[in-house]
């Protein structure tokens, strides 16, 4: 390979620029920041450790902000912190004890901002198979009882990064209960990926029984990226959830395997605890809604961008092919997960599902 192929091992670092940074200023990350880390790092080993200096800088401001009773400002700078600590681990494996490091610093981080967050953030954590399913619920201050919207990330986003997303919905009238499955960020230690999640969204709902301030009996759910898997393959068989979207989510990810860029096949070894990529392809196989959206007769919208570089739009279009009551929202300048038009898709979907659960 050329110096100049952006899937060259020697490129990963204009690779991840190249792939993500829509995805992390459309979430919160600061532009300058990310093209100060960019430009600054020029060998992938760094990315971690640069990324790690940049959040510890963001803490020591709202640590600063904190002691003077500034909340509001306290709690914008622990968020920045905690989603630069996020970007610094995301698809980035160079040295393990620093890559934990920086998961725990983004969620305990994080973790100090949800009670000064509008509207305020909880913490909770729901009984799963000797574990749990860890949350962030926010809830809409002016409804008492709102429609429930699930987030499910994707293969290495967090619930820690999806607040701007929360937000949209929450404007609707709606709750959020963004999770970390099996295999997500703060479960990646614990689980492995794995395709059955009706499991997972059983036991959210369960878990969930005797809170009275948010209503299980009109929930839907939006999942991201490889969460536009989980999602309806947890709706074939979990009939509690109303509706669900499925953003920028493949119809097979053994189909795209091929064409994946090397970041993101490291990521798919890592977060299925496999020893090497042909393991790796080997578990892709059972991440497939092959056969299964005949069964998921809720209303489902899929979202993609036609500019796809992880999933092409043809999964998309083999999904709503297959869903009976499926909606395609296709965007011909869209990108994976559409984060280069983010006021395009995100009000769109919050859009729909607010009608699917108050209707």
């Amino acid at each position: 390979m050329s110096t100049g192929d952006p899937q060259a091992p020697q490129n990963k670092v204009q690779l991840a620029a190249s792939h993500w940074k829509p995805r992390f200023t459309a979430n919160g990350i600061d532009v300058n920041d990310f093209e100060k880390v960019q430009g600054g790092t020029t060998e992938w080993k760094d990315w971690g450790p640069n990324w790690m200096k940049v959040g510890d800088m963001h803490r020591a401001l709202a640590e600063e902000a904190e002691g003077k009773g500034r909340k509001v400002t306290a709690a914008e700078a622990y968020q920045r912190a905690a989603w630069c600590y996020h970007l610094g681990k995301f698809l980035w494996f160079e040295d393990r004890a620093t890559h934990d490091k920086l998961r725990e610093a983004c969620i305990a981080t994080y973790r100090k901002a949800l009670p000064n967050l509008d509207p305020p953030g909880e913490r909770i954590e729901i009984p799963f198979e000797g574990a749990v399913i860890p949350g962030i619920l926010r809830k809409p201050s002016d409804v008492s009882r709102p429609p429930l919207v699930l987030m499910v990330p994707g293969l290495d986003s967090s619930k820690e990064e999806l607040f701007a997303m929360e937000n949209d919905f929450l404007r609707r009238g709606m709750a959020t209960l963004s999770v970390d499955g099996p295999g997500q960020s703060e479960n990646a230690p614990r689980f492995p990926i794995r395709a059955e999640w009706a499991s997972v969204i059983a036991a959210i709902f369960d878990g969930l029984r005797d809170r009275k301030d948010v209503d299980r009996d009109h929930a839907g759910l939006m999942g991201i990226s490889m969460g536009g898997i989980y999602g309806p393959r947890a709706a074939a068989h979990e009939k509690r959830l109303r509706a669900v979207i499925a953003l920028a989510g493949p119809y097979d990810l053994s189909e795209c395997w091929p064409a994946l860029n090397p970041l993101t096949r490291g990521g798919y070894i890592f977060y299925t605890k496999s020893r090497d990529e042909a393991e790796a392809f080997e578990k892709a196989k059972t991440l497939t809604l092959r056969g299964i959206l005949a069964k998921v007769t809720c209303p489902l919208l899929v979202v993609h961008g036609a500019k796809d570089r992880l999933f092409p739009p043809e999964q998309a279009e083999r999904i709503a092919r297959e869903a009976p009551r499926a909606t395609l929202l296709m965007y011909p300048d869209g990108n994976h997960v559409c984060n280069n038009i983010p006021y395009k898709y995100r009000p769109a979907m919050a859009d729909w599902m607010r009608e699917q659960l108050t209707t």
